[in-house]
């Protein structure tokens, strides 16, 4: 969970309820998450239950978002709002949803309603997704060999002059860290790597990432 380091004077906006429910809709894509890590399954592809339930979360925060804007601190409190970023950087099959929330969450951080943090996970999630590269490398994936390491970058310096500037840890002991914990999640890099990028871009073309 990100680390939140905004200055907020406003009171809550809304009721407790729209809180609830989509710290909610993070609870079920925890649940599930968590079942395929204990079943060693968490690597293998996207899950046709999780897409599911991916999708019908963006929905429900979508919903939410039309009535309220960005669920921002001061709106949701702070699980609430760290729980939509994180549905919203896991409906990776909603390419359109992903780029509204960047743009509201953008607003938010530029009131200094919300976390930079949050934008620089989201900007490059999408990037990566279109095939663009990143500014902040945080978003990773197997390498050739085997290895998870970051999803290409515009600048690696420069990426680790905006992670500083974040107040995120450089990019190699990112590396580590990553990759620590996707050996404790017994995660696994993919049998057949040709196969997997053709999966891929077909399923990128699918869902309008790429043409």
């Amino acid at each position: 969970m990100l680390p939140v380091n905004v200055s907020l004077t406003n009171k809550p906006m809304h009721t407790d309820n729209i809180a609830k429910q989509i710290i909610s809709l993070k609870a079920k894509d925890d649940q599930l998450r968590a079942k395929l890590i204990r079943k060693g399954e968490l690597s293998d592809g996207y899950n046709s239950d999780m897409e599911a339930l991916l999708n019908c979360n963006a929905k429900a925060l979508q919903q939410i978002m039309d009535s309220i804007g960005f669920p921002t601190i001061d709106k949701v409190g702070e699980e609430a709002s760290n729980a939509a970023w994180i549905i919203i950087q896991h409906a990776i099959g909603q390419p359109e949803f992903m780029k509204e929330s960047a743009a509201l969450l953008k607003q938010a951080v530029d009131n200094n309603q919300a976390n930079p943090t949050a934008l620089a996970y989201l900007t490059d999630r999408i990037a990566v997704f279109e095939g663009k590269p990143q500014r902040y490398g945080t978003q990773f994936d197997w390498d050739d060999n085997g290895q998870l390491s970051p999803n290409l970058v515009d600048d690696k310096e420069k990426v680790n002059q905006r992670r500083e500037a974040l107040g995120l840890k450089t990019l190699e002991e990112q590396t580590r860290i990553m990759r620590e914990q996707a050996s404790k999640e017994n995660q696994h890099p993919p049998t057949d790597f040709v196969e997997r990028k053709r999966a891929y871009d077909a399923w990128r073309k699918q869902v309008g990432r790429i043409e």
